[in-house]
């Protein structure tokens, strides 16, 4: 007996009801980025390992799915690596190649590689799948896709404001109501730090910070003494702790915390920039709100810091991200490149439309009309006519087989087509068209003309 096919875990296949609704959400984001003036642009799914390996860090590099070389790829192994067992000397040798992590790292290289070619400041977008090799949980997948937005070769905060109303747009369109953007500035965070005492502990600093709203605050403090933060300097934590209200008096209270760090002041007033602007623009269907304890990956960003969160009736992780960075390419060795971007989480965003029941009911509807098949003569008739209705715009098709009728009909209702048209030998001698509605049952007898005005 043949063995029972599978997939690897952490990927998924997708039935045509769930792709037309992932084709829903990429089709109003596309043409949202495409609204907002970014261009598209596509990278290998594999790039060389120099490329990826290292920018990661520790834990990303072993996340990275590497690629065996062609041939007898233990040929070339040396050999003291391969009697040791040690898997950090032999990869290398064996493996020269990586399935993309991200689409960040991957656009550093674009950017650097394409440099003559790019008119800066350079507006891209891209949505691919990335693929790592972690643990496959709920809403956590082995291949995925990303939807990135980027803008590199400008610092003006314009941009930040304009990727708030581009986030705006899209949730608008998906008619998703209570979600609300969380920003933060990496410059208040380290002026925070400096403030306390703890500007060599940035990151530990940050990353216990970050865990206020799921461990709470003395279980923050417990963490933060442990990595040798001061109690003085907790202590002058706890109006953050229990910082809320409006955006305005939040920032005017952290002006008093940071009176004395002239980096934390910095931060104030891109925020102040971002959220004055943002105001007068004006936001149809979301909320900006100030979180200081947003960090998400302090090393990467240097200013401005998203974070988008599901509406609360949801129980969902975040929905979408991004921040601005100030040597995205220095990488790759092209220096002084600041940028600017966000993401969108499809998946969760998939999950969050499906909770609320958000998807239009025509999303997954891909034929109008099924002509039934009553047999030869009468199916090139009715392919006759089928020609002519694609050329206008209206999807339709012929049942394959002359079956019987019932099941041609249980066969357009089990896909959802709301149209059937029965062409017998009247039909074909009158040259008309019998339509049913197959939601009411409704039948008329229809010209060319009169068919394709109906269904249209």
């Amino acid at each position: 007996m043949a063995q029972k096919p599978s997939i690897p875990k952490g990927t998924r296949d997708f039935n045509p009801e769930q792709v037309a609704k992932r084709q829903y959400i990429f089709s109003t984001i596309r043409g949202a980025f495409e609204t907002f003036g970014f261009q598209p642009i596509e990278t290998p799914s594999f790039e060389n390992s120099g490329t990826l390996m290292g920018k990661y860090g520790e834990e990303g590099d072993r996340l990275i799915f590497k690629i065996l070389n062609s041939g007898d790829y233990l040929s070339k192994v040396d050999e003291l690596a391969y009697q040791e067992k040690s898997s950090g000397r032999l990869t290398p040798s064996i493996s020269e190649k990586a399935l993309r992590y991200d689409l960040t790292v991957p656009f550093a290289r674009y950017v650097v590689q394409h440099q003559n070619e790019i008119e800066f400041p350079f507006k891209r977008y891209q949505i691919q799948p990335v693929w790592r090799a972690d643990r496959p949980q709920k809403g956590r997948f082995r291949e995925f896709y990303q939807c990135d937005a980027d803008v590199v070769g400008s610092k003006s905060l314009w941009q930040e404001v304009e990727f708030i109303q581009l986030y705006d747009t899209v949730f608008s369109a998906l008619k998703l109501e209570g979600v609300t953007i969380k920003i933060n500035n990496r410059k208040i965070l380290s002026g925070i730090a400096e403030v306390i005492g703890a500007k060599d502990k940035l990151i530990d600093f940050t990353v216990a910070l970050d865990k206020l709203d799921k461990i709470g605050a003395e279980k923050v403090k417990e963490e933060m003494l442990g990595k040798g933060i001061p109690q003085s300097g907790i202590d002058k934590l706890k109006p953050l702790f229990n910082l809320s209200g409006s955006f305005e008096s939040q920032i005017e209270r952290l002006k008093t915390i940071l009176s004395s760090s002239e980096e934390g002041l910095k931060g104030i007033s891109e925020l102040q920039f971002i959220s004055n602007a943002t105001n007068e623009l004006g936001l149809q269907i979301t909320d900006l709100e100030l979180d200081v304890t947003l960090a998400r990956g302090l090393n990467y960003y240097t200013g401005a810091i998203f974070e988008v969160a599901a509406p609360e009736t949801v129980k969902m992780g975040s929905i979408g991200g991004g921040g601005r960075y100030d040597d995205l390419t220095g990488i790759f060795g092209m220096k002084n490149v600041s940028g600017v971007g966000i993401s969108f989480g499809l998946d969760r965003i998939y999950l969050v439309l499906e909770a609320l029941n958000l998807f239009p009911e025509t999303v997954d509807k891909n034929v109008d009309i099924l002509f039934i098949n009553f047999g030869d003569k009468e199916a090139l008739f009715s392919l006759k006519a089928i020609k002519t209705l694609r050329a206008h715009g209206v999807n339709a098709e012929l049942y394959p087989d002359a079956s019987k009728m019932k099941k041609q009909m249980n066969h357009a209702n089990k896909r959802h087509i709301p149209f059937v048209v029965l062409v017998g030998e009247e039909e074909v001698n009158s040259n008309s068209y019998t339509l049913k509605n197959m939601s009411t049952g409704e039948q008329l007898n229809l010209s060319m003309d009169a068919l394709i005005s109906k269904i249209k």
